[in-house]
Formats: C-alpha cells, structure tokens, sequence
C-alpha cells in the first residue's frame, strides 16, 4: 500500500519511527513561523508539523498551498507531541514532515467537513459523498457494519443457513404499494421489488431449510417518515417445527447477544404483554415502557356527575404525571394545545393537581366533591407534587391521544433516556381487522398468519375475535421485529384467504404456488423479520434511519445525490411497451 500506517493507529511507542501516511487535509493553521495540519482518513486524524527554519523551505511553502480535503501522501518521522490532544487517539504524537506528495487536489467543500457541519441536511445529502467523511456518519455505519457481523455470528452459531431469495417477484394485493418493474421480454407484464421474502422463505421450510436467514433489502411505496426509507433492509429469518415459544426465546437470544457485543449492555429476560393489555394500559402496541405512566380508567368514577364532557364520552381516561403539579397555567394551556392538534384529535384535556397537604385541585372542580376527587388521586396511586391529565371521547381515539399525551410528559420530564433499553414482546394481536372503505377484513399481520389454535372454532361465526399467532418486538416504543407462526395447511390457508375477501381463482393466481407446496409435505413453521436500520439507529440513539444508510433516499423518495427517479428515454419506454400519458410538465 501507499501507506506504512492509517491516521488513527500512531501512538507514543512510534516515537523516532519512520513513516509513510495517507489520507485527506481536514485543516490547516498557519501561526506564521509554524505550521500544523490535520491528516484524516477513515481511521483517525494525525496531526502534521512543519517549522520555519527547521522544515526546508519549499516543503515550508508547500505545505502551506495545500487546501481543504486534499488527498496527499507525507513521509515523516514521529515526534513526541510538546501540547498533547486527549481528545483523540494519536494526542500524544505528531509527525515532523520531510516529503509531501499531493495525491489529488480538491475544490473547496460545499460544508465543512467536521463533527459539527455547518451544512444543512439537503446540500449534505446532494453531497453524500463528503458528508460520508464526516466522523459521526462514519461512526454510525461502522456501528451498522458491527451490527451486521453480531448478527451472522449468532444465527451462523444457531445452525441457521442464509439464502438469497429473488429481488424481481410478483406483486400481491395486500400490505403496501409495490415498486413494479415492467418486462421487456413479456410486453405488458410486470415483476414487483420484494416488500419481504415472505413466500419464499415459507418454501424453504418446505424444501427442508428448517433455519433460514437473509439480512435482505426490501422495497415499499409509502408515504416517508423518520423512521420509513423506499429501500430498507431486514433481519428476515424461519424456522421449521417450532413452536412460538421457540421463536421468543431464539430471538430474544439474539437481542440480548446483539445489546452485549456492539453495546455493551446485559439485558434482562423480555417481559411479555398481550396486544390487550398494551391497547388497554398504554393506548399503543408499541408501548414505551422505559417509564411507568399506565392508563387508569375512570369512567365509573367520573360518569353522572353533570360534567357532560365525560357523561357523554365513551372513554375517561387518564395518566398520572409523577411531580409534575408544578406545571403552571403556560404550560398546562401548551399540553391542551398539544393534545388538540388535528394529528392527535384530542377535544380538550382535563387536569388535576395533588397539593402538598394531600387534596386535589382540578380544572372541572365544580362537578365534583372534594371526595370525587380524592378517589381519582387513590386509583392513580398519585402523592402530593403529582399531576392527573385526563382525555375523555370515542375509546380507541381516546386510547391512541392519550398514547400521544404520555410519550410527550415523558419527553418533558426526561424519562425517555436513549441510553436506557427496555425490550418486551407484545403478544396475542387480532388475527384480522375490519376495514370500512373496503367492507372487508384484513389481515392484521399477513394472510400466511395462522390463528391460535384454540381460537379456530370462531373462524365461522366471530372471526373478528380470532387472535393471531403472532408477536412483535419492542424497544424502547419502537417496534423492530414482527412474526408468526405461519398456516402451513392448504385447506387453513384458502380458509383465511375467503375471510380476506379473495375469490378462489383470485387465490389460486396470486398464492396458487405457495398452496400446492403445502401439499408436499410443509412443515410447522413460523418466523420473524427484524427492521436493521431501525435497531442500528436504536443503538446509535438517533431517530432517523437515514443516518444510518450510506446513500439514503429524502422525505420525497428522491436521491438527491444521483437525482433519482428520473425520466428514461422514449426509445426504452417503447422496448418497455409503455406509453406515457398526462405527465406533469
């Protein structure tokens, strides 16, 4: 190599080495009679020196028309350094500088390239490339790299086999809008971009792969988000003659391995939460439980008492903001607000406040006695110093504002620490959902999903109380994991595809396959994807998935970088049999 060591590896014990260096100019201070530059490449900084009157002159002279990112070469010798850096690995040396080679100059940078940019996310995202230098962007995808590595170790350690499954598949109704690619050789006919590898995995159980994994992308036309990319890449593993107890503790063996090895950090056994209690006690099936604040219901304690707010509401319920009684009329007024916007939905908000000598104060005292209101102290546990917040209105509505309400008091009173990790399984969800657009069932998690077995007797009468074999991961009020155990039964699987609504020859095209493989012998079987991006910016304490992707797509879907999507040439689109019509111009 051009290189005899990398910018991050030079320590004390170099000292009087001879060495050859490589890597970029991040800066450059000139104090007249001495010179120093700082050498970056993916490894580290080293810092340059040069001296008037001691470096030779041309090399003096040189060194100081180098520019911002230059890729050059310096063969010098390290020094002890007199003014140490303890905020950076090679703080102790520098290297005196007896021959610079410039590698390639470069124009001067659209931001600065530093731990703080002064670029903003749009021109760092038109230039990916330099924002990629960057230390911290570097840092989350050397956590990703990491990440990726614990993950095969563990999986490979398990007897799981990874297989590559076909990137160009075909489009099915359900879940989300498919990217489609047209094809030439079949006019008219198109492929879709996988949204997972789910029938394909189901027969590799079928053909004996009994472990299977694939750290795979996968495609979604949807509206973006923080935590939503076009393209995203999944932990997608199953498993044969399992049971869904095997597949808890297989893969909450393997967050446990994940948080030990790249974080550092032993976590406990998951606990488990059944999807009822999670709707009931936080309003989400994702629920943040890194911090107490459980729904306590009120209504047979606030029902018929002339408030008509909560006389006529479906729903009172309400949350007990632990030593928040302080809160002032500001910013009680900024919570109602909150609760109000169109997003969340909430009418109004009705609040209580526990004094310190043991009464309660409230926002509705003149519907309510003075023991009224000490019973709603007593069933939210609440003391002196704390603080009830109360939604009322439509249940599931009510459930999912107050869901809203909860994450937002524990952002303000800091018990959402991103340092702080708490994993649990959410467990038993609703096998089907009723949609009134469509006047039909869904499948909650997808139609391959089997029933619980003791819940099969409903299939004819009350499917819509039919529980799911299926159970999700949750860190933190993030899901980043979701299975099942998989129907692996023809007569189950064309069962359920009646229930979502499919004719038999509607059936037959789009999963014909999949229901004659059963037929051969398919195994028990059951499985789990898990979102890597979202668990790499769990670990890295971000919200954004995009700080983790080395060339991420913006909120429009677009790569700004490459300017994708863009138009392709009429002679394509004709080789494509595609004629365009009412284009915007």
């Amino acid at each position: 190599m051009l290189r005899t060591h990398t910018c991050g590896e030079l320590r004390i014990d170099n000292v009087g080495e001879e060495v050859v260096l490589t890597g970029w100019v991040q800066r450059l201070r000139d104090k007249g009679g001495m010179l120093w530059i700082d050498l970056r490449d993916r490894y580290g900084i080293t810092q340059l020196t040069f001296e008037d009157g001691v470096t030779p002159a041309h090399l003096f002279e040189e060194a100081r028309s180098l520019g911002r990112e230059y890729v050059i070469k310096v063969i010098g010798k390290v020094i002890e350094r007199y003014s140490k850096n303890d905020k950076i690995p090679t703080g102790d040396i520098e290297i005196h500088a007896s021959k610079i080679e410039v590698l390639n100059a470069a124009k001067l940078p659209p931001f600065m390239i530093e731990d703080e940019t002064d670029g903003g996310d749009d021109l760092r995202m038109k230039y990916r490339y330099l924002d990629l230098r960057r230390t911290p962007v570097r840092r989350n995808l050397e956590l990703r790299h990491q990440m990726m590595r614990a993950v095969r170790a563990y999986l490979d350690e398990h007897y799981f086999i990874e297989v590559e499954t076909p990137v160009l598949i075909k489009s099915t109704p359900e879940g989300a809008r498919d990217f489609v690619v047209p094809s030439r050789m079949n006019p008219g006919e198109f492929y879709a971009l996988p949204q997972s590898p789910q029938t394909f995995k189901q027969l590799l159980m079928v053909s004996g792969f009994d472990k299977y994994y694939q750290i795979v992308k996968c495609f979604r036309d949807e509206d973006l988000r923080a935590d939503r990319q076009p393209e995203f890449t999944q932990i997608d593993c199953e498993l044969s003659f399992v049971t869904q107890e095997d597949i808890l503790n297989t893969f909450e063996g393997l967050i446990r391995h994940l948080f030990l090895k790249v974080k550092g950090v032993h976590i406990a056994n998951l606990p488990r939460m059944t999807y009822a209690d999670a709707m009931k006690f936080y309003g989400s099936d994702k629920p943040d439980t890194r911090f107490d604040m459980r729904f306590v219901e009120l209504n047979p304690l606030v029902k018929n008492k002339g408030f008509k707010v909560f006389d006529d509401a479906e729903l009172v319920v309400g949350i007990n903001a632990k030593g928040a009684a302080s809160y002032t009329r500001k910013q009680l007024d900024e919570l109602t607000d909150f609760v109000k916007r169109p997003q969340i939905g909430a009418t109004g908000l009705v609040y209580a406040r526990v004094q310190e000598d043991g009464t309660v104060k409230s926002s509705v005292d003149k519907f309510y006695t003075v023991e009224d209101l000490q019973a709603w102290a007593t069933a939210f546990n609440a003391e002196p110093g704390d603080l009830i917040l109360v939604l009322a209105g439509g249940r599931d509505k009510t459930r999912k504002a107050l869901n809203e309400l909860r994450l937002e008091m524990g952002e303000r009173l800091g018990l959402r620490d991103k340092n702080v990790f708490s994993p649990l399984w959410v467990v038993d969800f609703p096998l089907l959902e009723w949609d009134e657009d469509s006047n039909r069932f869904h499948a909650m998690h997808h139609p391959f999903t089997s029933p619980k077995p003791e819940d099969l007797e409903l299939i004819d009468d009350r499917p819509g109380d039919i529980r799911a074999n299926a159970y999700d991961m949750v860190i933190n009020g993030v899901e980043v994991g979701g299975g099942s155990i998989r129907i692996h039964d023809r007569r189950l699987q064309e069962q359920m595809f009646r229930l979502l609504g499919f004719s038999n020859d509607e059936a037959k095209a789009q999963f014909g396959f999949l229901m004659d493989a059963f037929e051969y012998g398919a195994p028990p079987h059951g499985g789990i994807a898990f979102g890597f991006d979202r668990l790499c910016s769990l670990f890295g304490g971000s919200d954004s998935i995009r700080d983790y992707i080395a060339f991420p797509k913006n909120n429009s879907g677009r790569d700004v970088m490459i300017d994708a999507p863009s138009p392709i040439a009429n002679a394509q689109l004709d080789e494509l049999h595609i004629k365009m019509k009412n284009l915007p111009s």
